[in-house]
């Protein structure tokens, strides 16, 4: 059978269009393109601000220098994340605290609260897989003891909590464009998103070397800005966001009902949540026999995230705790098969081979 990616990013005539009109501007750098780009990105999240910057990892550094991070601020953070969340925040100069898994594999805000510390500073709750957080239950953890929250929202473009986007609950928020994700750049992106003008008027310092103008630098800063030709294609890609998310949730439910009966933990979508299944993430404990079967009938799988970050030789020296649903689900997730871009056919080819290796 033809092959199977685990993501297929789209690239049509008319992103090409906009991506060789880009090119003739001979403007390329944080030009035209990117301003309205942060425009349409404000009004579709409904912030006041974006900022566009080379990575989501970059926007969460930046973040966390615009709200003043210095050593020895503790920062909670679910340890089943990407590892660039927790990254940023050591790049930043703080301490990454490190929280248990709930059952939509989000940080679980119960076990947050028997972390903090008097020097707890704030939080950063990511919306993994495309799934929105318990935003409610985050807001009212950071109320209690007078936290900021930061939204890891890079795997979670378009996604809602009651009709609201995430992105516009905490103070600021954090973006991704990396090719796979809900809305694709053709390379590495990310963008600040937020309310507050300070933290706006910091970023956009930090992303290129701190300038106040073009001579006169405010502080240290770094090159972290964004190419003109991404933000044409990305200008193209946001108008049809709402739709290819759309899709992806119809692709989920071609899962669900494929996959119904198996001993096999499929994802839930949370009361109040809108999930856009940036990743369709299963669990089995059967999952290296799984992913070898799916592998061998041409069905690339993923895992995201076998080593969780409180497991990383990186942070070994913070002494981090045990953390008992993370390490077990890490065990048992593999990922399948989603994009806006695959078809009927291939969701429904991948269901048909899970179920043969279930022998259902």
């Amino acid at each position: 059978m033809t092959p199977i990616p685990l993501s297929r990013p789209p690239v049509d005539d008319e992103i090409r269009q906009a991506v060789l009109a880009a090119i003739d501007s001979r403007q390329y750098i944080l030009g035209p393109q990117c301003r309205e780009l942060e425009a349409e990105l404000a009004r579709h999240i409904g912030t006041k601000h974006a900022a566009l910057t080379s990575s989501a990892t970059a926007a969460l550094w930046m973040i966390l220098r615009a709200f003043g991070v210095k050593a020895g601020d503790e920062i909670l953070v679910p340890s089943h994340t990407a590892f660039p969340t927790v990254e940023a925040i050591c790049f930043a100069g703080g301490t990454p605290v490190f929280v248990d898994a709930d059952d939509w594999y989000a940080l679980d805000v119960k076990d947050a609260a028997t972390r903090v510390t008097p020097r707890t500073v704030g939080l950063v709750p990511v919306h993994l897989y495309g799934q929105p957080v318990d935003l409610p239950a985050v807001q009212d953890l950071a109320t209690r003891f007078g936290l900021w929250v930061l939204e890891d929202c890079a795997q979670a473009q378009g996604a809602a909590w009651d009709g609201r986007r995430v992105g516009s609950f905490g103070r600021a928020a954090a973006f991704s464009f990396y090719p796979s994700k809900n809305l694709p750049a053709m390379g590495d992106g990310g963008a600040v998103l937020t309310n507050d003008d300070e933290v706006a008027a910091r970023c956009r310092r930090l992303r290129d070397h701190g300038r106040l103008n073009k001579d006169v630098h405010a502080e240290v800063g770094f090159n972290l800005r964004f190419s003109e030709l991404q933000a044409a294609a990305l200008r193209v890609l946001l108008r049809r966001l709402d739709a290819m998310n759309d899709r992806r949730r119809a692709l989920a439910a071609r899962y669900a009902e494929a996959l119904a009966g198996l001993p096999l933990a499929l994802p839930a979508e949370r009361e109040h949540a809108r999930h856009v299944y940036h990743l369709y993430v299963v669990r089995t404990p059967r999952r290296a026999e799984l992913a070898a079967f799916l592998g061998a009938h041409g069905i690339q799988t993923g895992l995201h995230y076998p080593v969780p970050a409180h497991r990383q030789p990186a942070v070994a020296h913070l002494n981090p705790p045990t953390l008992p649903r993370t390490e077990r689900l890490v065990q048992e997730i593999l990922t399948l098969p989603m994009s806006a871009n695959h078809s009927d056919a291939e969701i429904d080819a991948v269901g048909a081979a899970v179920r043969e290796f279930f022998g259902a």
